[in-house]
Formats: structure tokens, sequence, C-alpha cells
């Protein structure tokens, strides 16, 4: 094993034991691991990857350490990034399930449970922010991913239909504004 593979699966093994909450959890940390800190990805590339592993089944974190691994490293990238990403979680419910009945109804275990759920909602809501201004969300844009979080939220509207309806959305206005400043260019000139 060469030193890339494992220092990104001690990464994700970290990252995995360190993280309550999941997949949306990870993702501050995996940011501030692989593109502010070491700078194996572009934020651009991060949020690409980042909508790719949210459109296929499976399970979040495994499938953006896929993406990632894969990006970086083809293959074996994605293996020791996949293998970090699970192996915690794999020993961490082996462990529990050896010795849960003996604290399944202890109170202190109970109550730290309880005090950790805010923090994991503000675990996923500090990455969302940060994705807003890196996707340039404006005072005329806002309205895209309110009525996508409602509709998803509210009706269960898939999130794969939301990307797809976002993307075709996006391309009509795209070529709306094409038009409209092709149109405004050749107006000016006569």
């Amino acid at each position: 094993m060469t030193n890339f593979y494992l220092k990104s699966f001690l990464i994700f093994f970290r990252i995995g034991v360190f993280t309550i909450g999941g997949g949306y959890a990870m993702v501050p940390i995996i940011e501030a691991e692989l593109v502010d800190k070491r700078k194996w990805i572009s934020k651009e590339d991060f949020l690409d990857l980042l909508a790719l592993a949210q459109t296929v089944p499976g399970i979040f974190a495994v499938n953006i350490s896929i993406f990632i691994g894969y990006k970086l490293r083809k293959f074996w990238g994605a293996f020791w990034m996949a293998l970090g990403t699970i192996l915690p979680s794999f020993l961490i419910i082996l462990a529990i399930a050896l010795f849960f009945r003996q604290f399944q109804h202890y109170e202190p275990v109970e109550r730290v449970f309880k005090g950790i759920r805010p923090a994991v909602v503000a675990l996923i809501a500090a990455p969302t922010f940060k994705m807003a201004k890196s996707a340039q969300i404006s005072r005329y844009n806002i309205w895209i991913p309110v009525v996508s979080a409602l509709l998803i939220w509210l009706i269960g509207f898939s999130p794969i239909y939301v990307i797809i309806l976002s993307g075709v959305g996006g391309y009509f206005y795209g070529r709306y504004k094409s038009k409209k400043l092709s149109k405004d260019k050749g107006g000016n000139n006569a």
C-alpha cells in the first residue's frame, strides 16, 4: 500500500470514528481535510462530487468517499477511501451489538445521545450555508433551494427529480440569458 492510499484510508477512518450523525455530518470534516487542508481536490470538484453522491443509491458517506477516491486515484483510491469510511461504523456497530443489552436502558447513555442530536443538526446545517456561498445563492435565486428543500421535506419528492428539474431549469435559464445578452448587444450596435 503506497503512502497516499494509507493516508487516504486513515483520513476517512478517522472521520468515520469521530463523526456522529452519518454522511451529511461528515461533509464539513471531509471538506476541511481534503479541500482546505490537503488541497487534494478543488472546492468546485468537491461540490460536484457531493451532488453526484446524493443522486446515486446507497449510503451517502460511502458514495462520497468512492467518488473522491476514484477522482484522485481511480479504483484503488475509491477502494481505500470507501474501506476507511465503512470500517469504523462496522467496528462500532459490532461493539455495540456485543454489549447492547448491558447498557440499552442506562440513563447516562440515553442522556449523552439526547445531547449529541442537536450538535449533529448543526454539523449538517453548517456545510449547507457554506455550500450556498460557493453555489452563489443570491436574493434572486434563493427560492430554488428553498422550494427544493420544501418539495423533498414536506411532499417527499425524490432528490433525484429535484436535481434533474434544477438542471433542466438551469439549462433553459442559461439559454434565455444568452439570447437576451445577444439581443441586447445586437440592439446596442444599431
